[in-house]
């Protein structure tokens, strides 16, 4: 804490105000990271955890690094370098060298802890958790963990964030990012590798990346000769795209999309734990729908809605896509709209459930139906918008619903209208300010 402060002896003033701002009501505190307080007016105060986080949030985007922890945690710090001041200059620095160390390293296990719970909650298994845990303990200030998701067409990449607090050893994972590459996805234990090629009487330099995004922009970022491959080793690799003198002049064929326009990466900003899982953020950034039970208003009210990436309009300064919410009233009633189609999943209670499950983390699940007279497989997902389902072949191509209903189009069609007489889309598809 004592580097966080400008000055030693502010311990004091510091706490004072914040044992004040305490009193008033207010149980958390926003401040920058990246620089020292130099007064209480670098600490922002907040009686609700949500405005506390969305203040940090929106700052962390525009300038340096904010962080919202609850005031008492800094009280704490503050307490016990307070303490230290009316003690021998001697002890002062053992506080600084020992007693603090003892305390961060006790912190740090039980962030750990906190951390495994975050990461098992957003559904990372125990080889990214025990990456996660080799970064900590390397007191590395910011990392990240790469891991993907398969797909029909190539792989979303996921991109956790880990940083450092300026004030404590805990880290924090405030920041997940997602991109759906639908080239052929990494084989197993291979690695995307930027060759840096040296002039004469220096060998070569090999950077190897996870992360498909981060590698073309690692190669692009070359000024002489280099080459980007992917492989398991230098020795066994298959060149992707060459560069002589700083200018790119070879992409292999099957290449060329994923070079030229690679997609973009869409953030999702996390709360201890809460927040869209891998799953969830993989199924979103391939245009489908997420249902979340879990949603706060920006007045601090929980409510419940589908979620979906607009692709419709632009994105925002922070280049992300914006979403389109479709909260219960609505009419989008999944159980019901699953029961408006002949599918078989549905005749068992338990497959039924499994299946409802499924879609609403925005799943494609396989489904059977019955289309020529035989049991057909097919991939199902949710079209919120229209109060649809819709259903593909095992190839991917598209079928029309319409054979798989109990009833004709029409009239399911007139029965969601019927539960849209009181609801306007507009209203709800435009969300009621979620920090997502």
């Amino acid at each position: 804490m004592s580097q966080l402060i400008e000055k030693p002896e502010m311990a004091g003033k510091l706490y004072n105000f914040l044992e004040e701002q305490k009193n008033k009501g207010f149980e958390w505190v926003v401040y920058d990271t990246d620089n020292q307080i130099a007064s209480t007016y670098d600490l922002h105060c907040f009686a609700d955890e949500f405005e506390a986080l969305d203040f940090a949030r929106a700052y962390q985007q525009i300038w340096n690094w904010h962080e919202a922890v609850p005031i008492d945690s800094i009280i704490y710090e503050l307490k016990e370098l307070e303490k230290l001041q009316i003690r021998p200059a001697a002890k002062i620095d053992n506080f600084n060298k020992g007693t603090s160390f003892k305390i961060r390293k006790t912190m740090n296990l039980n962030n750990l802890e906190n951390l495994k719970d975050e990461m098992k909650k957003l559904g990372f298994g125990e080889a990214q958790i025990k990456k996660m845990e080799e970064h900590m303990q390397k007191d590395e200030p910011f990392f990240k963990l790469y891991d993907e998701v398969k797909t029909n067409k190539g792989q979303v990449d996921i991109t956790l964030h880990f940083k450092q607090s300026g004030q404590s050893d805990y880290y924090y994972l405030n920041r997940m990012e997602a991109v759906h590459n639908q080239g052929k996805p990494l084989e197993e234990d291979q690695k995307y590798m930027v060759i840096a090629k040296g002039v004469e009487g220096q060998g070569n330099t090999v950077k190897k990346l996870e992360n498909l995004a981060e590698a073309i922009d690692h190669f692009k970022k070359q000024k002489g000769n280099a080459e980007l491959a992917v492989g398991k080793s230098a020795a066994s690799k298959t060149m992707l795209a060459n560069m002589e003198e700083g200018k790119v002049n070879y992409v292999a064929r099957e290449f060329n999309r994923n070079f030229y326009a690679p997609p973009i990466a869409q953030n999702f900003w996390l709360d201890h734990g809460k927040g869209f899982s891998k799953e969830q953020a993989a199924n979103l950034v391939q245009g489908r729908s997420v249902y979340r039970d879990d949603l706060l208003s920006r007045e601090g009210n929980p409510y419940k809605a589908w979620m979906q990436l607009d692709t419709d309009k632009e994105r925002d300064k922070n280049n992300n896509l914006n979403f389109r919410q479709f909260t219960d009233a609505y009419g989008y009633d999944l159980k019901a709209i699953l029961d408006e189609y002949k599918i078989k999943e549905i005749s068992d209670p338990k497959k039924a459930e499994a299946l409802e499950a499924a879609l609403l983390n925005g799943n494609r699940p396989m489904v059977t139906v019955e289309k020529d007279g035989q049991d057909t497989k097919m991939y199902l997902e949710t079209a919120v918008r229209y109060g649809k389902l819709n259903f593909y072949a095992e190839n991917g191509k598209p079928e029309k619903r319409e054979q798989f209903q109990k009833e004709t189009g029409l009239e399911v069609s007139n029965n969601f209208s019927k539960k849209m007489e009181q609801v306007k889309e507009k209203d709800v598809s435009q969300g009621q300010g979620l920090g997502v």
